[in-house]
């Protein structure tokens, strides 16, 4: 057999090298990486655009039980200065009209709205109030929140402007309720119904929370928010929503 026979017949058997597997193989795992990694951010997405869909409808049906079981104006327990939940406004409504749908199921509801209330202006001629919807998920299987009960329902929590020039941290002042407010949780101030979002906890004090905005609050105040439940768990808000609504 001549030499060019054997050339031949050698590169007809020749096979890949393990050194060409392995990088193959190992871009394949990069690869692989990257599109997991895009389907995970997809599905992540997908449920927040799904979760603020729903949120939307909640709000519409909130504020027209509001509307529905309707508000004095005039109540004493009503003023400009402060928040007041609109269940102690009128002792009609019963908590079941605080979950969605509002239809009668057998199957426990996830979703459920809550509202705060201030009046706009003073006078006793008054009659716009700000309203302030808190859209909230329950999370796992019978959850007990601050309070006692089973459904997400906001709190008011003391606090005070901390040290630093931005002017957006704010210290909680009572340690028991450190835990009712986390990292992208959305916060209302007490006096003027204004919406902030929390971006982080201050890495050097536990008890401090770093907004969005300039804090345009008092420097000793409260605001309100919808804590997790009491064994832990994500935040249960899904959305804010606020209306001027006249009665």
């Amino acid at each position: 057999m001549n030499r060019r026979l054997k050339m031949k017949l050698a590169s007809k058997n020749k096979g890949f090298s393990l050194t060409e597997v392995l990088l193959a193989v190992g871009t394949l795992a990069i690869g692989m990486t990257f599109v997991s990694g895009t389907f995970l951010a997809g599905v992540y997405l997908s449920t927040i655009s799904t979760e603020r869909t729903i949120a939307s409808v909640v709000a519409d049906e909130a504020f027209a039980k509001v509307r529905l079981f309707d508000i004095d104006p005039t109540d004493p327990n009503l003023t400009t200065d402060g928040l007041i939940r609109y269940e102690m406004l009128n002792a009609e409504i019963t908590s079941g009209e605080f979950a969605y749908p509002s239809t009668q199921t057998d199957y426990d509801k996830q979703y459920f709205w809550s509202a705060l209330c201030r009046s706009a202006y003073p006078g006793s001629e008054n009659r716009l109030v700000q309203v302030t919807v808190l859209i909230s998920r329950r999370v796992g299987n019978n959850p007990t929140y601050p309070g006692g009960g089973n459904i997400p329902t906001p709190v008011e929590v003391g606090v005070s402007l901390g040290a630093g020039a931005e002017g957006n941290k704010l210290v909680i002042n009572n340690s028991n309720q450190w835990a009712y407010i986390n990292d992208g949780y959305k916060i209302v101030d007490n006096r003027t119904g204004g919406i902030y979002r929390v971006l982080q906890r201050d890495p050097d004090s536990p008890n401090t929370i770093v907004l969005d905005r300039t804090w345009q609050g008092q420097s000793a105040d409260s605001v309100w928010v919808v804590p997790p439940p009491v064994n832990g768990g994500r935040n249960p808000v899904v959305a804010v929503y606020q209306k001027l609504i006249r009665f």
